[in-house]
Parts: structure tokens; sequence; C-alpha cells
């Protein structure tokens, strides 16, 4: 008999507060070291549990999802994002998928929460992106945002992502099919808004004291991770090296990964990385607030979430 799944809809309620519309919590803030870093929920993505795991067969692609109490069909995928703060710096790390997409209306909240949580986009003085896909470069597309953002916002994106998005490859990708025309659209539009904003680095840029970001390649050529250490303490934001799935099948390819083998490999490499040193790992597509540490579990890995300090 098949288990019982249910993907958990939003729960919204008014409880006294005028505005006050959301009863889920959207932002979780720690401290590393000497550096600030909240992360902040820009939705839900719903995608076919296919695009989960291309590599490997369906029996086994439903047992996991089983094993979640999820749906066989459709996920909710999880999209967060990150603020910074280093210093006089305050570093936003990707920016959520934005609007003009009908089947994401439960995404594109990132800006709304930025505001409701008090931070002007003005003060905002540096962006990192770690890859130009249209979930995490699409607020800034959004009407209106540029004009809310500083002039001389620097936004690091390194040079091979940049190149990728002249002219994309999307032979190695299992996607829907409205998607790539969508993603071409959202980078192209992303690279005229902000042509004269963007800072290419190769391989690495340090953003700000203690934070800096690095190029992995594999979910796309350009993909980067960012780094937080300080005073001996290390969290890194993987972008979209890590799913869920990841932790416990690492080698499962994702339908989203422009080279899943090259993929497969960075996922190992920061897996392993964060389970021998302890260091804390969050990303864009790990279950909000997505902040934990990695534990080797067998041939595979565990994600311990972080325990929520009130």
């Amino acid at each position: 008999m098949t288990k019982a799944t249910r993907n958990v809809q939003p729960v919204t309620a008014n409880l006294g507060k005028a505005g006050s519309v959301e009863l889920v919590p959207s932002r979780y803030a720690v401290r590393v070291g000497d550096v600030d870093v909240v992360l902040i929920s820009d939705g839900i993505l719903p995608l076919p549990t296919s695009t989960m795991s291309t590599n490997v067969s369906e029996a086994d692609r439903n047992e996991w999802f089983d094993g979640r109490f999820l749906q066989r069909d459709m996920f909710d995928w999880a999209l967060n994002i990150a603020l910074v703060r280093s210093g006089e710096r305050l570093i936003l790390i990707d920016s959520g998928v934005g609007d003009g997409f009908e089947y994401f209306t439960r995404a594109g909240r990132s800006v709304m929460r930025l505001e409701s949580a008090g931070i002007d986009l003005a003060a905002i003085t540096d962006i990192v992106i770690t890859h130009m896909h249209m979930d995490h470069v699409g607020g800034l597309n959004v009407d209106g945002v540029k004009s809310k953002l500083r002039p001389d916002v620097r936004i690091h994106v390194s040079a091979a992502e940049v190149e990728f998005w002249k002219s994309p490859d999307f032979s190695k990708t299992v996607m829907p099919e409205a998607v790539p025309p969508a993603l071409r659209k959202a980078a192209a539009k992303f690279t005229e808004l902000y042509s004269e904003n963007i800072m290419q680095f190769d391989q690495t840029v340090e953003v700000a004291t203690g934070v800096s970001a690095r190029v992995t390649g594999g979910h796309t050529p350009g993909h980067c991770v960012v780094d937080v250490a300080s005073n001996g303490e290390k969290l890194t934001f993987a972008g979209d090296a890590i799913f869920e799935v990841g932790f416990d099948h690492p080698e499962w390819q994702n339908g989203f990964e422009h080279d899943p083998d090259v993929a497969a490999d960075v996922r190992i490499a920061l897996l392993t990385d964060a389970a021998e040193t302890g260091a804390l790992l969050a990303a864009a597509h790990v279950a909000f607030p997505s902040i934990g540490h990695v534990a080797r579990n067998g041939k595979g890995f565990r994600f311990v979430p972080v325990q929520w300090d009130y």
C-alpha cells in the first residue's frame, strides 16, 4: 500500500497585527565569527519530481519521495537567498525568481521580505550571483528594483557564467519544455539591465572581509559558491550545487544541471569537505532555512539542521 503523501500548503493568517499575513517564518539569522548571515525564503517552486533524479529508475526515485512522505509527481522545491553583513559591506547572495512566471506563483517574495525586515535595498553594497538561472537573477529583473539599488552596487558574476549565457547549451539538461526559453530571457534581461554593474571574476573573488565567491562549475559552467569565514568559523552557501536528495544520493543527477557529471563531482567534494571540517552549509534549494552540518552516512551523507535559536 502506498503511503499517504502531501505537499504542505502555505499558511496565512492575520493574527491581530495589521498587514501581517504570513504565519510561517521567512528569515533566519546566524553569526559566523564576526559576520552576520541571514537566510531568506523567496518561496516555493513546484517542479516535477522526475527532474530531481534523471539518472535513476522511477522506482528508486519513488522510494526516496515515499520515505519523505512527499508526492511522487510534483515536488515543492524551496528557494532561498542570503544576506551577509561584513563590516560596512552588505551583500545579497542571489535574488529569487521575481515575477512574470505564471507557474511559480508561490515564489518571488525576496524583495518584499527584505523590505519587511527593514532592509533598504539602497544599503546593499554588493550582490553575488551564484549563477544566472532565472530563480537567482529574476528578483533583480522586477520592475522598479534597479531604481531602489544604489547606482554603484557591485554585482559579482563569474566570467565563465557571463560567457555561457551568450549562447547557452541545454543539451545535457532535462527540464520542463517551458523552462529553457524562460532561462534565456531572464539571463538576457539581467545582463542588459546591469551591464555597467557586473564585475566579472575568474576563479575566486573576495567580496568583503571574510566573504568570498569561488567557481565550482557543474550546475552551470560558471556556477559559484560563497564562503563566509571568520574567527575560525565557516559557512558555505552552496547555491544549486546541493539539493535535498543529494545528501542521501550525491551521485543522483538533477535535470537543471548543464553538466551533470561534473555537478555530481562538485556536490561530493562540497559534502565531503563539510563533513570533515564541521563547517555550516546552506543552499538555495534545501528546505528553509537550509542551514546545518553534514555528517557521513554510509556511502552518502546526512544533513543535520541547526537547532533554531529563539
